[in-house]
This record gives C-alpha cells, structure tokens and sequence, in this order.
C-alpha cells in the first residue's frame, strides 16, 4: 500500500514535508555556465582589440569606427554594438541571479552553524568569487565612464580611442593604472574558476583529465590576463 502526503501535511516525525519549487539547481548551473561563455568571449574578442594600439593609432581608431559601422546599412551606425551590450547586459544579470539563487540555496541546506568548521579545501578564486564579482562590476561602470562614455577620460574626445588609452595610462594618471591592474588580475582569478566550472557542469571533466583541464583553465586565464594588461603596461613604460 502507498501512501502520500499532501503538500504542506504535517508528518508523524514533525513540520510539514515541503516540496522544492523553482528552477532547478542543475539548469542554474547551465545558466552561469553559458553566460560566462558569452561573457569570455567577448573578454577574448575585446582583448584582442585592445591589443590593435601596438600597430598605432590609425589601426586602433580605425577598429574602433568598424565596430560603430559592423553590418551596415542593414542595421543603423551603432547599431551592432547596442545588440552586443544588449545580450553581455542580459548575460551579467542571469550570471548573477543564477550564482546569488544557488548560493542562497547552498546556505538553506546547511541552516545551523557549525560551532567550529575544518576549512574547506578550495582554490583562492572559489573563495573569493563573490567580493571578486564586486570588484568586477565596479570596475565595469568606471570603465564605461572613462573609456565609453569619455566623462572621467582625461582626453576625453569621442572616436580618439588611441589618444584617450594613452591619456588614461600615462605615468601622471597612475590611480587609473592601478585600478585598472587590479581589476584584471581579479578577473583573471574569476576567468581560471569559472572555465574550470563550466567544463565541469558540462560533463566535460574526469578522474583521467581533471589535471589537464585545470591546467588549461589556469594558462587561458594567465594568458587573457596578460593581454589585457599589456595595453596599460606599454604606455605606461612609454613602449606605445
């Protein structure tokens, strides 16, 4: 004989039997996972952009135009942009929602605080994912600011992206450097994670690969890493 209990009933051992209810915790998982592949790859495409300023200002300037012109007349000027910072806008809303649901829902399953806890074994970017996620998103709208939008760029001229990247990074302009260092490095720490994650959640990692995989993680990270920093470095020591 089977018997059921209706939802919210209370049972014989005590509070009421409750059922899950929500998005799945496995489909979250997918959702971060393929936003932040949106996300990197814009973080390669837009890297390898930055890196036009080492073959002068006409290639950095005029990349910069192509961008505002990408398909043409069959959308307006600027029209492929507002589309990409539509769909990176969409990505870094469900990213976090999903991260902020499933950590809520690591801390419901564990309600009572244990009066003394082993440190848990884990890797210095999974520790600090979450003030790592924060420091990014500041990071995000100083940048627009500065670089986007030109109000707290030195130069400041719109379309002049080799001036204003030089203007920025200059030694004078130090604190912008330094931030910006910070920044990088921070997101290089949330690269490695996230892409050692996201192979994982994708079924991607085994007993037999999960050495080669983090290695892989960990040399794409330093070399985005690298990348990004390049630009800042370069001017700063006067090689551009």
């Amino acid at each position: 004989m089977v018997t059921t209990v209706a939802r919210g009933a209370r049972t014989a051992d005590g509070p009421p039997a409750r059922r899950r209810a929500g998005v799945p915790s496995v489909l979250l998982k997918y959702v971060m996972a393929v936003t932040g592949a949106i996300m990197l790859l814009y973080l390669v495409l837009h890297m390898i952009g930055n890196l036009k300023i080492f073959f002068g200002a006409e290639a950095l300037d005029g990349y910069s135009e192509w961008l505002r012109t990408l398909l043409e007349p069959a959308l307006p000027r600027t029209g492929t942009l507002w589309i990409v910072r539509a769909v990176l806008a969409a990505s870094v809303i469900a990213h976090i929602v999903a991260a902020t649901m499933l950590a809520r829902r690591a801390r419901a399953a564990r309600p009572v605080r244990y009066a003394h806890r082993q440190p848990v074994r884990g890797s210095y970017a999974a520790r600090t994912m979450r003030w790592g996620g924060v420091i990014i998103a500041l990071f995000v709208i100083y940048h627009l600011l500065d670089l986007t939008a030109g109000t707290l760029n030195p130069n400041g001229v719109h379309g002049a992206v080799y001036d204003n990247v030089t203007a920025d990074f200059a030694p004078s302009h130090w604190y912008a450097t330094l931030a910006y260092v910070i920044a990088v490095v921070t997101v290089g720490f949330h690269v490695r994670h996230g892409v050692w994650s996201a192979l994982q959640t994708i079924g991607r990692s085994t007993a037999a690969t999960e050495r080669g995989l983090k290695t892989f993680a960990l040399v794409f990270a330093v070399l985005l890493t690298a990348g990004f920093l390049a630009v800042p470095f370069a001017v700063t020591f006067g090689l551009v």
